[in-house]
């Protein structure tokens, strides 16, 4: 069994003391990232850092513990990408307007987000230039920054497709929201698509990571099989861009 299974079956176990169920999946964390006890404890932390209130434009998981701060980002309209769940449907854009006052904690629920929110492709969040900041739940993650998701590997087949087109790089702030309980306290070793995050908020602090190896860049292409391809529009999108379709 790899490092990463036996790492996320180990936290998944404390997780389910913490965990609030999803109306969908319960608590089946291969299949989501859960919302958790003081999940909005770990969002004051992040929207207290100035790579929150410097932000202008930035891109959200869809994880049930960030609903909080995609309430925060829409009350403050600051606009953001989120993408739909396996972004099977691609990437949606909430911006302000969108919402009505009073709306704003249904709008940063998935069914919200898909009511209010309009769908936006790579070509057109290229146009609109760099994300400003990353926000991201995990399974898992260690003090030297690896980042574990569920398994599926979402986070950084999105993270690959916004390096190809310039919209984030080395510099871009990535901040992972989980609780304490799934903070590994070992260093781990990356993988070559594992992100390196830089703070990991939690309900009981803000963790800074001295990171010492470079995220990667690109999609894989040799890694993906190609009903995931077909499966995924933005990868499809972007293949078209780099002429490989």
């Amino acid at each position: 069994m790899s490092t990463s299974r036996v790492m996320r079956e180990k936290i998944w176990a404390k997780l389910k003391d913490v965990a609030r169920p999803d109306t969908r999946f319960h608590t089946n964390f291969a299949e989501v990232i859960p919302d958790f006890q003081g999940s909005e404890l770990a969002t004051e932390r992040v929207v207290a850092e100035p790579a929150y209130r410097d932000t202008r434009f930035a891109f959200i998981t869809p994880d049930n513990c960030l609903v909080d701060l995609r309430r925060r980002l829409i009350a403050e309209k600051k606009p953001f990408v989120m993408s739909t769940y396996g972004i099977y449907r691609g990437f949606l854009l909430m911006e302000p307007g969108m919402v009505p006052e009073g709306a704003e904690l249904y709008a940063a629920w998935l069914d919200g987000m898909e009511h209010f929110g309009r769908p936006i492709t790579l070509t057109e969040i290229a146009e609109r230039g760099r994300f400003d900041l990353l926000v991201t739940g995990a399974s898992a993650v260690s003090l030297n920054g690896v980042r574990f998701g569920k398994g599926h590997g979402f986070f950084d087949l999105e993270w690959g497709m916004f390096t190809d087109l310039g919209l984030v790089d080395e510099t871009t702030p990535v901040i992972a929201v989980t609780h304490d309980c799934q903070v590994v306290q070992e260093n781990l070793q990356p993988s070559e698509t594992d992100i390196l995050v830089d703070m990991i908020a939690t309900p009981g602090e803000m963790h800074r990571i001295s990171r010492r190896a470079k995220r990667p860049r690109g999609v894989k292409w040799p890694l993906l099989e190609p009903r995931q391809i077909a499966d995924t529009p933005p990868l499809q999108e972007l293949q078209r861009i780099q002429g490989l379709a």
